[in-house]
């Protein structure tokens, strides 16, 4: 590790490389190409990743700015304040550029018949249905505090809308909170027969809050919402005497809601009795403090389409896109023996996920399988694929499920599917201490007259149902001899607590992926200006992998890399990276897929991973990286590459400044994702629906995997 790396001029700060990656998703927002609605999407995504940035990473610099920590980061070689002191002015920046573009958006709807209003713009007609629909719908749930010596300040829950007011009584003035509801509907469409008119369900609220206090009089009120650090690590010793994980992480969601204010978002800017009122129980300062014009939830843009005739579907969305069967696989004959003949790669979302549910279906019901062992980090909320795994259960297979309950933000989710896994009669271990299992690998066994066979999937992305239809994954289905016997020893390996396993082939953190990836860095830099280097993965950040990046670089190495967000490597910058290019794609999906490509030729060497360039993955992970050893499946993943290097529209290069420019002076305009859409030929064919059968349990194998076993004579 070089110490002062930032000293060397080709690193930059990755808390700030983040907002660059955001800044891009809210670039989209006004790219004129984009239909109008997708764009308005785009705004949303931008505000929910500086959400989730201020309540992770900014809530970790805040603890240890508290803390009094100094240590710099090494690759900008900021403090944690001197990152805080970054970070807060760029977001604000940021959000100003955010209310500007909504704002645009906002009228440009109008123009087109779709009205965002407020509630002092409704017709008579109108705010009679909303009077109505307040006293119905909305009174009976709402539980407004006022804060005096019988009722505290109340505890202000992330991600809450509240509005906020100073009341008058009498003989006094009080601070009063009204939560909105999260059963609420985000928006209420008003009755009109020419247009789709809408209010924002916190500004009925705000507008009938003289209704809720009938006996004083609101001097002032606004819509006000947190985010608190979700930095709270379930290893802490403070959980040491919970035994029971599940217990444990319980109390982790519990602490959460009492964490650090790291943002506060004000729908207008404050009264100074206000804000000092504020800024007191929160514990905060005015650098915390963001006043916004856009609404405060916006998680409502996505069912707007639900709104909208054909011709304004056809003018303001994408055009529908559905996922396509694979064209590799009959879908009238069982899926296993066509996987044990031949490797199948599935590339989501051009390619749906149905397949390898349709896979497990198929296992649950069969009487020779026998095991089905799974990793599972983030699911679906309403996953068939677990109900598929309590299934097999039910059916007396042997099921193995790994769940990780650390996933942020799935916790709560993950531990529901937990209890009804372990109900169904599921094997469920809950990862390791200090480490989250990432890894995304499935193994079936089979066993038929005493003989086991074996299907593994291992995965770029989750197995996820819904995402697997906005981001863009692969999937390897193989029966390859050496990635079975690696999966199980992988599998049993995690059963006994054993982190430090052997594989032969897969590559395994926290002990071996990233020794390997060193190690085949090293083999392209002995070749000098014939090495190769190709790696698309979301974030690099690892310092060890940057630093023999950097080495490969200055011996002549051609490296390019497709770095969706965060890239703390700068390239170009002269006798460093000046061979290294980093792209970025942003567009209609999410580029999620890993894939590293070492070497060229008969030489190469090619892995998908679940793995990124980042030093939590490499190091405090449990994550697989398996090598693609059938041809044909290589020959596609080049494909899919050589499609993604000729985008020229969704694309953005990294300049040795740090920032992301686009091509210039475009005649023929390539967008990759779209081309995917286009290029995907899928099958015909539907899968046959297939009635639910409960056989008894098989007859339990020894299903070690033999590579040797002998062939019948003839």
């Amino acid at each position: 590790m070089i110490k002062d790396l930032y000293k060397e001029g080709y690193t930059q700060n990755r808390e700030l490389s983040w907002l660059h990656f955001d800044n891009r998703c809210l670039n989209e927002a006004k790219d004129k190409t984009v239909p109008v609605i997708e764009r308005l999407k785009f705004v949303e995504i931008y505000t929910s990743n500086l959400t989730e940035f201020f309540m992770v990473r900014v809530g970790s610099l805040y603890d240890m700015n508290k803390a009094s920590v100094t240590k710099v980061d090494n690759k900008s070689g900021l403090s944690p304040k001197g990152q805080l002191n970054a970070i807060y002015p760029a977001a604000k920046r940021g959000l100003k550029k955010r209310d500007t573009i909504f704002e645009e958006l906002r009228k440009r709807l109008a123009r087109s018949g779709i009205e965002d209003i407020g509630v002092a713009e409704c017709d008579k007609e109108e705010t009679k249905y909303l009077r109505k629909y307040f006293k119905r719908q909305i009174a009976p749930l709402l539980a407004p505090q006022i804060v005096d010596t019988h009722h505290p300040f109340p505890n202000l829950q992330s991600g809450t809308i509240y509005i906020a007011a100073v009341v008058r009584y009498s003989r006094r003035s009080v601070f009063a909170f009204i939560p909105v509801p999260s059963t609420l509907p985000a928006i209420i469409t008003l009755p009109h027969k020419k247009k789709v008119r809408y209010v924002h369900t916190e500004d009925v609220i705000m507008a009938y809050a003289p209704e809720i206090f009938k006996d004083g009089e609101i001097l002032e009120s606004m819509k006000i919402s947190v985010a608190r650090s979700a930095y709270v690590d379930a290893d802490d010793e403070v959980f040491a005497d919970i035994l029971d994980y599940r217990k444990k992480m319980l109390k982790v969601l519990r602490e959460r809601r009492k964490m650090n204010v790291t943002m506060m978002v004000c729908s207008k800017k404050p009264s100074d009795h206000m804000k000092k009122y504020l800024l007191s129980n929160l514990g905060i300062t005015n650098r915390e403090v963001f006043v916004c014009s856009a609404p405060v939830n916006l998680k409502y843009v996505y069912s707007l389409p639900s709104l909208l005739d054909e011709d304004q579907k056809k003018e303001m969305t994408y055009p529908p896109y559905e996922p396509k069967l694979s064209a590799s696989l009959n879908y009238s004959r069982k899926l296993f023996p066509q996987i044990q003949k031949k490797d199948i790669l599935l590339s989501y979302p051009y390619e749906s996920m149905e397949p390898f549910l349709q896979l497990l279906k198929e296992s649950a019901d069969d009487p020779n399988v026998v095991s089905i062992k799974i990793t599972i980090y983030r699911l679906a909320s309403h996953a068939r694929l677990v109900d598929y795994l309590c299934r097999a259960a039910e059916n007396g297979k042997e099921v193995d499920v790994l769940i990780e309950l650390k996933a942020r933000f799935d916790e709560q989710n993950n531990i529901d599917y937990s209890e009804r896994l372990e109900d169904a009669g599921c094997n469920v271990i809950y990862g390791f201490d200090k480490y989250k299992v990432h890894s995304k690998i499935c193994l079936i066994t089979k066993v038929e007259k005493g003989n086991a066979s074996h299907i593994a999937l291992i995965s770029t992305g989750n197995f996820n149902e819904n995402t697997a239809k906005l981001y863009t994954d692969l999937s390897y289905l193989t029966s390859n001899p050496k990635i079975i016997e690696d999966g199980i020893a992988f599998f049993q390996n995690m059963a006994i607590g054993k982190l430090d396993g052997e594989y032969s082939t897969l590559l395994v953190a926290p002990v071996t992926l990233k020794s390997t990836i060193l190690d085949l860095i090293d083999e392209e830099i002995k070749k000098g200006e014939n090495g190769r280097i190709f790696a698309k993965v979301n974030s690099v950040t690892d310092e060890e992998i940057i630093v023999k990046l950097k080495e490969a670089s200055c011996a002549g190495v051609k490296i390019t890399l497709l770095v969706r967000g965060i890239c703390c490597l700068v390239p170009g910058v002269e006798g460093k990276t000046e061979n290294i290019e980093v792209r970025q794609i942003v567009g209609r999906y999410l580029e999620h897929s890993r894939i590293y490509i070492f070497g060229s030729g008969e030489e190469e060497k090619m892995y998908i991973a679940s793995a990124d360039f980042m030093t939590r993955n490499t190091e405090r992970r449990v994550e697989i990286a398996t090598p693609i050893l059938d041809k044909a499946v290589s020959e596609r993943i080049h494909k899919i590459i050589d499609i993604y290097m000729a985008d020229n529209t969704k694309v953005r290069v990294l300049f040795p400044t740090g920032r992301y420019h686009k091509i210039p002076d475009v005649e023929t305009p390539v967008t990759a994702q779209q081309m995917m859409m286009d290029l995907t030929a899928g099958s015909d064919q539907t899968i046959p629906p297939a009635a639910v059968v409960t056989r008894p349990a098989a007859t339990v194998f020894d299903t070690t995997y033999n590579p040797k076993k002998k062939k019948k004579k003839k």
